[in-house]
């Protein structure tokens, strides 16, 4: 199995990693001083507005759109891993190329899905990067976890479906510029198989009824301008025309939509993880402690080691669901999707909690990248699926092969 990059994606390395220490890298500072003093954090800074027309000039724009589903030159998933761990080593990175969590996963949604009056009004826009978007999914309820919970309703009157539910954890909800969301919920509750019961609907966020109830904090954190909105649904009507390709079929768009979305955030924890890394080891060498510099202690030797093999183990699990994807499909790599879920994740928290520790106090702070970076790694143990729903589901496929 090779895993050389061809000449173009090497081309694309060197001038990603070019961008992000011209611009992204000098930036970080003064983002995270706009969110903090902004009266309204929701609305897009204007540094990530600039940084975005410059990456769109220099041809570094949607490099995530799936080769599968376009005639141009677009990446494969294994040549893009590369380039989504490069934007991973800073968390908001991904939208400067229009890389982002959910709106890949929803783009990518509306390009499989999508009627072609659906991708004219809302993937137009999105692709070139002047809305956001938000994915509806997780309820506070119910345990999400098993998504045939799913208690938000769906009901045909007429013309319109009318939406009664509540969802949070519904990344992007919060920002100004967020003008659609996809929610899922249930059509036919009664139906026998479980997930044939949900549909998956197009709601324009200005709709009546559609309150955004406040931002749900994680670990306290702020984190804007993204936020994970807790959002109200009260009898929200909108045409039969919004489903996605049609009742009963929200589960199978799902599997469509968070095989690609799992293994991108896996492939930006990897980037994630080793920029924590990287930072450690200039922090122990910098630093000393007891007569000798840190990095002489071989306590912290055998941490360092550590992360480097574990970074490396998650990041050839990556390239290998992502080339199995590649040539066979995602529902073959599912397994392998599976794996690098519930890898990558634990993995990244793992590695940036022993450089927050290499960092003393200074690693709980703003001045790192770390404590942003750990929030984030710790949610994606829970976000497209917790740990142990992958775990159950990648067993039962072991045992099946091997019964």
């Amino acid at each position: 199995m090779d895993f050389t990059y061809s000449e173009k994606v090497q081309t694309l390395q060197e001038r990603l990693s070019d961008f992000m220490d011209a611009w992204v890298y000098p930036a970080e500072r003064s983002y995270r001083d706009h969110i903090n003093a902004a009266e309204n954090p929701w609305t897009t800074p204007p540094i990530l507005e600039d940084l975005k027309q410059k990456a769109q000039a220099e041809g570094l724009w949607n490099l995530f759109y799936p080769k599968a589903h376009s005639d141009g030159d677009a990446l494969t998933n294994l040549e893009y891993a590369p380039l989504a761990e490069i934007m991973g080593r800073v968390p908001w990175a991904a939208e400067v190329f229009n890389c982002n969590a959910p709106d890949t996963g929803n783009m990518e949604t509306l390009i499989l899905y999508g009627t072609e009056e659906q991708k004219e009004r809302w993937l137009k826009p999105l692709l070139a990067g002047e809305i956001r978007s938000a994915f509806c999914m997780t309820e506070p309820d119910i345990a999400s976890s098993d998504a045939t919970n799913i208690s938000c309703s769906i009901t045909r009157e007429g013309n319109n479906y009318v939406i009664n539910g509540r969802k949070w954890f519904t990344t992007g909800g919060m920002r100004d510029n967020c003008e659609i969301l996809i929610v899922m919920g249930k059509t036919d509750p009664g139906n026998p198989d479980r997930h044939k019961q949900q549909s998956m609907i197009l709601v324009p966020r200005d709709t009546p009824g559609v309150e955004i109830v406040r931002h749900v904090h994680s670990f306290g954190y702020n984190d804007a301008p993204f936020g994970e909105a807790e959002i109200r649904f009260d009898n929200v009507r909108v045409p039969l025309d919004n489903i996605l390709l049609g009742e009963g079929r929200g589960f199978e768009i799902a599997q469509g939509r968070l095989g690609p979305g799992r293994i991108h955030h896996c492939m930006r924890l990897v980037g994630c993880a080793q920029r924590a890394l990287e930072l450690a080891c200039r922090r122990v060498e910098a630093r000393a402690t007891f007569g000798r510099k840190i990095s002489q202690h071989q306590s912290v030797r055998e941490d360092i080691a550590r992360a480097y093999c574990k970074i490396e183990q998650a990041r050839l699990l990556t390239l290998l669901a992502a080339d199995r994807m590649d040539k066979h499909g995602n529902k073959v790599a599912r397994d392998l999707i599976a794996a690098i879920k519930i890898t990558a994740p634990v993995m990244a928290c793992e590695v940036i909690d022993d450089a927050i520790q290499m960092h003393g106090a200074a690693g709980l702070t703003e001045d790192f990248f770390l404590a942003e970076a750990y929030n984030y790694a710790r949610q994606i143990r829970l976000a497209d699926g917790p740990d142990q729903v992958h775990m159950m589901s990648l067993g039962k496929q072991i045992i099946q092969r091997y019964s």
